[in-house]
């Protein structure tokens, strides 16, 4: 009922009526917090400027103190129930800051109930809310200045009477508050023009007050689970604002204070992290919440590139410090790994690649331990890249280190190569995981640089065998195949005009850019891997590849083009940017265009020729396999044919008497045929018959036939020049004739 007859709306239009009338005045807000804890009513009454009509009102006097109560309720009734940027649109404005900050700084000041400190808590809230959204009107009324102050006058001293005599109690109130500080720091370091202020409020120097060995509280501090959760909060802060002012953070010897806490974080005492708070994730008995936000702040600042810092930073053993920390954590994590201890390592990697890049002295400070712990690193299970906690950011940022802090280090790149490492970076990228394929191909671009890499590639093989150069090849198809480019079955150039150009690529019409703007021909070369494919090409060479098909050779014929393909590409574009802009070239200059462009296609024709040639002769060379084969095939056939047949003779011999007959005919009219037709006088002849054999077939394996004994011929050597004994002519036994005896007589005689 009171939504639908605009109740809310009515009574927020009726506060002008009694302002000067407190005691109506607060029914007509205890109404209206009863009303606004409905989303419906809010909407009339932020239509209605609720926000601005009772923020603006916030100040007025009111003994009881009801008044600012259910003003500060309604309001937030409304940021929670209500369109919520419409409302604090309405309270950035220097007609609501100013009486939200006298009421904020008169509760701070003088009021010492509980009640008054949440209320203050309240306020603050809202304010935060008003400076995400709108941070001049802060600055403007000097609210920004007064907060800041009231963020750090119990670290840094100050003689603002404002906070002469203000002391925070370390109740759950004034906890709360300070944190609510801190974090409104955070809001205000978002807009420029509160820089100078956060400068002029040493915020810096009062946060890095917190960056020290947590020791034992005292008598006056904060309890040892709230400090770490301020602890913690401050150096977050401190990641936020440090950036900005760097001047201060030297000033303060910023890099020293964070060395020495890394120190403190790693060293063995009996500090144990509570790990209660929001910052304090996965600190609970350690101290890797304190490492982890550390390592952020240090992150945050050489992210910033300044040289001064980060020399600086080097200057102190950094690099050596850090190194012995992820070193500690590689050999302490025992197989539990968490999203926090991940990040940790994560972000030292991403110091050291910044701090090391492009100077090749901090490269050598990394050194062969460095580059030890990459290996470790790279060598990490490929399925848990996808787990969640990390692995796939911990793995980039490896990349990246051995980019930044190997490459280019001499030294460092033949250690790496020693230990294999150029073999672990060809199977991370035989994996083929999408975003990483890019940054890996780039790492081996910089390595072919390095003679040694060179024999390491070559090495190389995959899981199934296959080569380095095979595995590249497969990637420039799987590129070429996503771009859409025009190939046939075979992989050969179809548009000889444009065989680089992908359907993608081809759909995007030619605009006229700037001189200093970059065609879509050269953005390409950057968008993909072919030009870095080409480049590994050009270093291990075009011919004499192992492991590589006949296909794989035609597409290797188009990668050896590449540079020449591409640079028609960008003539090509040249020419339809003139025809785009109505400008037509002399006649000399279009007679150069056209040269370049028929050139251009004269070399695609001839590399399409060769792909061409290249599958003939493979198909020839097949057809010449395929009838080799095929000859031996009848050949085993004809082979398997006789051998069946002689089988088959073999058992009619042996089981019918009439085909035994027949053979012995066949055997001695063979004999009869191969006996000599003149012979010899005197000639003993033997006879074929041997009486007495009943055996047609051999009995065993070895048998022995002696159908002469051996004495009666002269044995194995007769009939040869070195023979004992000579055979007579006649054949038969070997006889002493009277002539041999008469010759040798008169040979002694």
């Amino acid at each position: 009922m009171a939504e639908a007859g605009g109740l809310a709306e009515t009574l927020v239009l009726s506060l002008t009526l009694v302002e000067n009338h407190l005691q109506e005045k607060i029914s007509m807000l205890k109404v209206l917090q009863l009303l606004s804890s409905t989303s419906e009513n809010c909407k009339l009454m932020t239509k209605a400027q609720a926000g601005s009509r009772i923020c603006s009102r916030l100040n007025d006097p009111d003994p009881s103190g009801q008044l600012l109560f259910r003003s500060s309720e309604i309001l937030w009734n409304l940021l929670e129930n209500g369109p919520k940027e419409e409302l604090i649109s309405q309270l950035s404005t220097i007609e609501c800051i100013y009486p939200l900050k006298d009421s904020f700084v008169r509760l701070l000041t003088n009021s010492n109930r509980h009640y008054d400190r949440q209320l203050r808590n309240d306020l603050l809230v809202i304010a935060t809310l008003i400076a995400e959204n709108n941070v001049t009107p802060m600055i403007e009324s000097g609210f920004a200045k007064q907060l800041i102050l009231f963020a750090t006058f119990s670290e840094v001293k100050s003689h603002n009477p404002l906070v002469k005599n203000l002391k925070l109690l370390h109740n759950h109130e004034d906890f709360e508050m300070k944190k609510l500080l801190f974090n409104m720091l955070v809001v205000l370091a978002k807009e420029f023009s509160a820089i100078q202020l956060l400068s002029d409020g040493k915020v810096v120097l009062a946060l890095f007050n917190y960056v020290k060995a947590n020791e034992k509280p005292g008598k006056h501090d904060w309890p040892a689970a709230r400090f770490e959760d301020l602890q913690l909060h401050a150096i977050a802060t401190l990641t936020t604002v440090a950036p900005l002012l760097l001047e201060d953070y030297m000033t303060c010897q910023g890099n020293t204070r964070i060395l020495l806490f890394l120190d403190w974080c790693v060293s063995q005492d009996a500090f144990s992290g509570q790990g209660n708070c929001f910052h304090g994730i996965g600190g609970r008995g350690n101290k890797h919440a304190h490492m982890r936000y550390s390592l952020r702040l240090l992150r945050s600042i050489v992210a910033q590139g300044d040289e001064t810092v980060n020399q600086d930073l080097c200057d102190q053993g950094a690099i050596s410090q850090l190194l012995g920390i992820l070193r500690k954590l590689l050999t302490d994590v025992d197989g539990k790994e968490d999203s926090v201890l991940l990040e940790i390592q994560a972000d030292i990697l991403f110091i050291l690649s910044t701090a090391c890049e492009n100077d090749l002295h901090k490269k050598e400070l990394f050194g062969t331990d460095g580059v030890d712990l990459l290996l470790q690193l790279l060598k990490m299970d490929s399925s848990k890249f996808y787990s969640g906690l990390g692995h796939n950011k911990l793995i980039f940022c490896t990349l990246d280190c051995i980019w930044c802090c190997i490459i280019g280090c001499f030294s460092s790149e033949d250690y790496f190569l020693e230990k294999e490492g150029m073999f672990i970076i060809l199977d991370l990228l035989a994996l083929n995981v999408k975003n990483m394929i890019n940054i890996v191909l780039g790492i081996l671009v910089e390595f072919c640089d390095n003679p040694k890499t060179i024999p390491h590639i070559a090495t190389w093989r995959g899981k199934e065998n296959e080569t380095a150069a095979k595995l590249l090849l497969q990637l420039w198809k799987q590129e070429e195949e996503e771009l859409g480019v025009r190939r046939d079955e075979y992989g050969r150039i179809v548009d000889a005009k444009k065989p680089l150009v992908g359907q993608f690529q081809e759909a995007q019409e030619v605009t006229p850019v700037p001189a200093n703007s970059f065609s879509i021909a050269i953005i390409e070369v950057a968008e993909n891997i072919r030009a870095k494919l080409y480049s590994i090409f050009s270093k291990i060479g075009f011919d004499n590849l192992p492991g590589l098909s006949t296909l794989d050779y035609v597409t290797l014929s188009v990668i050896s083009r590449y540079l020449d393909f591409k640079v028609g590409e960008v003539w090509r574009e040249i020419r339809e940017e003139l025809k785009a802009e109505n400008i037509k070239p002399v006649t000399s200059d279009q007679e150069v265009l056209d040269v370049i462009a028929k050139a251009t296609e004269n070399i695609s024709k001839t590399v399409a020729s060769h792909q061409t040639e290249i599958i003939e002769n493979q198909q020839q060379t097949e057809l010449q396999e395929e009838q080799q084969t095929y000859a031996e095939m009848k050949s085993n056939n004809k082979q398997i044919e006789l051998v069946m047949k002689s089988w088959d003779n073999f058992l009619s011999r042996t089981s019918n008497y009439e085909s035994l007959k027949k053979a012995k005919r066949l055997q001695e009219k063979s004999i009869e045929s191969s006996r000599p037709k003149a012979r010899p006088k005197n000639a003993i002849i033997h006879s074929t018959q041997i009486p007495h054999l009943n055996t047609t077939v051999a009995s065993g394996r070895l048998v022995t036939v002696e159908s002469t004994p051996s004495h009666l011929i002269g044995g194995p050597l007769a009939d040869t020049d070195i023979a004992v004994k000579r055979v007579s002519i006649r054949g038969g036994a070997l006889q002493k004739t009277m002539s041999v005896k008469m010759f040798n007589q008169h040979s002694i005689d």
